[in-house]
């Protein structure tokens, strides 16, 4: 059982805003007090840069970063050295479509991604097909806010390839993944609907297909709310970031099979990923070194793995469970009081969702009601929440987006459904 009232006394954000209602944590968590005394740590005891010195100060640093490298690696079923640190998810996405990408891809080749995608993991994939004249695919959703995905003439035992959608349908990619598929890269939770995509399951199929295809998750959504194992998940790259998982900001973790990250090329040259230069070449040091050029955010790393410290702590699966409680009372609690009213984006099959509740409130401009639920010093986040092919592919321009982490409870949601009412008032719905 979560203990709310506990664990609000961890984060120094609602000392100093009592009456704050969070619900934006899908753009960034909120951080607890032992990383934020962890950064204050290395500024205050031990800040100097790291590898490059052989006094204390430069060692101790040193040894804390890499300290963090190794838990993340055991956070996630890693090994050390397929952890490279970059600034965000964004980065770790444009890292591959740049190292990996444009060393593969070719005319005429396949890159599949999905409607549902963030834009960095959309963006950086559609402009590499425009300049290399691969073919773009993009996979769509049905109407429970699901892939659009069900299982034909793959020869694989039906209960590997299970999956809770609509009408238990199962997995087909046959029409989406072929031989000339190069990347299949999607996200493992959409950051507008909460959809959690089966990817166990979705790569079992696609590697069936296609045994060369590359596959890529966007897991900045999963990585804070529900347990991963790149080994049992099967993928070859998986991208996270730190301040959405209760880390600072600045930060974030690419994960990648380290035959294939020794095969790629750096995003970045400079500092400490150098071997050996000479006049006329340049050796590169070995994955994850040779994509870590430049002084890295130091503090910022080394206070991440307080942050994994404090889930674990938890319970990632404790967390996750909870989070689904939340998010389908705050999906009855609407449908209660605003009925019709109330659109709810991918509204089918809420009990599989994470803690991300999408919707249109009346006929009124998101702004404007997160605007007045400010007010009420309710955080909620209104836009295309850089999602906007998909908000056009549901026929909206924008919408309200509440998202609920294990520090909010079933008060969070009630004062969001009083401070939806007050929007009702003022503009006199």
């Amino acid at each position: 059982m979560i203990n709310v009232l506990k664990i609000k006394k961890d984060f120094p954000i609602f000392e100093n805003n009592p009456s704050l209602v969070y619900l934006d944590s899908t753009a960034t968590s909120l951080k607890p007090r032992p990383v934020i005394e962890k950064l204050v740590e290395y500024y205050s005891k031990y800040s100097a840069n790291i590898f490059r010195g052989v006094y204390s100060l430069s060692e101790k640093a040193t040894k804390e970063y890499e300290k963090t490298r190794e838990k993340i690696a055991k956070f996630i079923n890693g090994k050390k050295e397929e952890i490279i640190f970059t600034r965000n998810t964004t980065e770790g996405l444009n890292l591959l479509a740049y190292s990996l990408g444009r060393k593969i891809i070719e005319k005429n080749d396949e890159i599949v991604t999905t409607i549902m995608e963030h834009h960095s993991n959309f963006v950086p994939w559609q402009i590499l097909a425009q300049e290399s004249g691969a073919v773009f695919k993009v996979i769509n959703i049905n109407q429970s806010g699901d892939l659009d995905l069900y299982c034909k003439n793959i020869k694989i035992k039906k209960s590997k390839c299970k999956m809770t959608m609509q009408n238990s349908k199962l997995i087909n990619l046959n029409n989406i993944i072929t031989k000339k598929t190069k990347i299949l890269t999607l996200t493992y939770i959409s950051n507008v609907l909460g959809t959690v995509n089966p990817i166990k399951e979705i790569v079992m199929v696609a590697k069936k297909i296609n045994p060369k295809v590359i596959v890529i998750v966007d897991a900045a959504q999963a990585a804070p709310h529900k347990k991963i194992d790149v080994l049992d998940l099967g993928v070859d790259f998986l991208a996270f970031s730190s301040h959405k998982m209760l880390g600072p900001t600045g930060v974030g973790v690419l994960w990648g099979k380290y035959d294939l990250l020794c095969e790629m090329f750096p995003f970045n040259f400079g500092g400490e990923m150098i071997a050996e230069v000479f006049l006329d070449k340049t050796f590169f040091k070995d994955p994850p070194y040779k994509f870590e050029a430049g002084t890295p955010a130091i503090a910022e790393v080394i206070a991440l793995s307080e942050a994994v410290s404090y889930l674990e702590k938890i319970g990632l699966e404790k967390i996750e469970a909870y989070e689904k409680e939340l998010v389908q009372l705050a999906y009855q609690r609407l449908k209660e009081e605003f009925g019709k009213n109330i659109k709810i984006l991918g509204e089918g099959n809420i009990k599989e969702r994470s803690g991300i509740l999408a919707f249109n409130f009346y006929n009124l401009h998101p702004h404007d009601v997160a605007q007045i639920l400010s007010e009420k010093n309710i955080c909620l986040r209104s836009g295309h929440h850089c999602a906007q092919p998909l908000h056009q592919f549901l026929g909206v321009s924008s919408s309200c987006r509440a998202s609920f982490y294990f520090y909010n409870d079933k008060d969070d949601v009630e004062k969001l459904v009083e401070g939806l009412k007050e929007v009702k008032i003022k503009f006199k719905l």
